[in-house]
């Protein structure tokens, strides 16, 4: 099985769309501009428009002279996304988005809003009738069409690998969803790269989409670091080179079992880098920027929810990374097909507590939107 995964970080651009103004950092944007013999003030004024304004059709751009629009449009906003449906559940607060390509491929991406109160929606917000405001609202994004991980007690991984998504095509979830907060009256706060794919198979553009996230106007959309959450299923080299990157991004380490034996079985790429391997370089990560590492861990009844697992589990935490780790345990989310299904609630407290014996930090997940099928592992793009 693991003779079948990448052996690169970075597909080629094979099936990306057209360079956009969301691929590009502050330099490629002024040699672009340039290039379209525009004067260099075109540059800050696209990006501020962009990042911003969130707008990204340049025929709504009125202080750009009327007949640099097409151009600019044409090689600067080429189409990227179209929402195809949106559903959502939680009373409103949690959205799920199917998104089409350019090119037909099919991604989702989810909005989830936390303490605004379960009676006031996410298109109603204005309204609501205490007028506060939310403590936080999460995308959830994706990095790739599908996923070549191969787990299979994953929706997304079991549909396998369509492409990588390009820098621009990850950044404008964000603007997407950025723009939907504001126009309820609120700001998107958290970014994790917790959808479809395996970021750090993706690594080049997913790394540029998370500068492009994080930098203030008019580079990106100002969201703080320490607010986006990187997501891996452990592919070892790639954690070590975003440690020395100087992102102070969250990094999320799906881990799921803390043995070689079950975990070559739940996480292939385990085959190439095994659990020791890849505490290591989470403890790399925790030392190069000081973060702590969260520790992503989907409980299986009868598969990997043994009492020996969550004392083993504690130990080698404790021993790797001390207090810099957090274990995130997620009841297994239901997928069509799966012989699996989450453990019973009093052996989820039972595993919670072994792993708190052991010195480190072991919480549940608040998980939304099982009923759309937009939690954890569940996300299929389903046209």
């Amino acid at each position: 099985m693991a003779a079948s995964l990448p052996l690169v970080f970075d597909a080629p651009r094979r099936g990306m769309p057209p360079r956009h103004l969301a691929d590009l950092d502050a330099d490629g944007l002024r040699a672009a501009v340039r290039e379209l013999g525009l004067p260099a003030f075109r540059a800050d004024q696209l990006a501020r428009h962009y990042y911003g304004r969130l707008e990204a059709d340049p025929e709504q751009m009125t202080d750009l002279p009327a007949a640099a629009r097409t151009r600019v449009g044409e090689a600067l906003f080429p189409p990227l996304l179209t929402p195809v449906r949106e559903i959502s559940c939680d009373d409103g607060q949690t959205q799920k988005t199917l998104w089409r390509a350019g090119d037909g491929t099919l991604l989702e991406s989810v909005l989830m809003r936390y303490g605004g109160g379960a009676d006031r929606s996410l298109r109603g917000l204005r309204s609501g009738a205490d007028g506060s405001r939310s403590a936080r609202a999460t995308l959830c994004i994706s990095s790739q069409a599908g996923c070549g991980m191969a787990c299979p007690f994953c929706a997304t991984g079991q549909g396998g690998l369509q492409r990588n998504l390009s820098t621009a095509e990850i950044v404008d979830q964000v603007r997407a969803a950025s723009a939907t907060m504001r126009d309820l009256g609120e700001r998107l706060s958290n970014i994790v790269f917790m959808g479809m794919g395996e970021p750090l198979a993706n690594y080049k553009r997913v790394v540029a989409a998370v500068r492009r996230i994080v930098s203030p106007a008019p580079a990106g959309f100002g969201i703080s670091a320490r607010s986006v959450t990187v997501s891996t299923v452990g592919l070892a080299p790639a954690i070590r080179k975003l440690a020395d990157e100087g992102l102070s991004v969250t990094l999320a380490v799906s881990l799921h079992t803390p043995d070689d034996e079950l975990r070559d079985t739940l996480v292939p790429v385990n085959n190439r880098w095994p659990v020791a391997e890849v505490l290591d370089a989470a403890k790399y990560y925790a030392d190069r920027t000081g973060r702590r590492v969260s520790i992503e861990y989907a409980l299986i009844r009868d598969v990997n929810d043994q009492p020996w697992r969550a004392d083993l589990l504690g130990k080698k935490l404790h021993k790797a990374l001390g207090p810099l780790v957090h274990v995130n345990l997620i009841p297994l989310n239901p997928t069509p097909g799966s012989e699996w299904d989450a453990s019973p609630r009093p052996r989820q407290d039972e595993f919670v507590r072994r792993v708190q014996a052991q010195g480190v930090t072991c919480t549940v997940r608040d998980t939304r939107g099982r009923e759309i099928a937009a939690a954890c592992g569940q996300l299929a793009a389903e046209g």
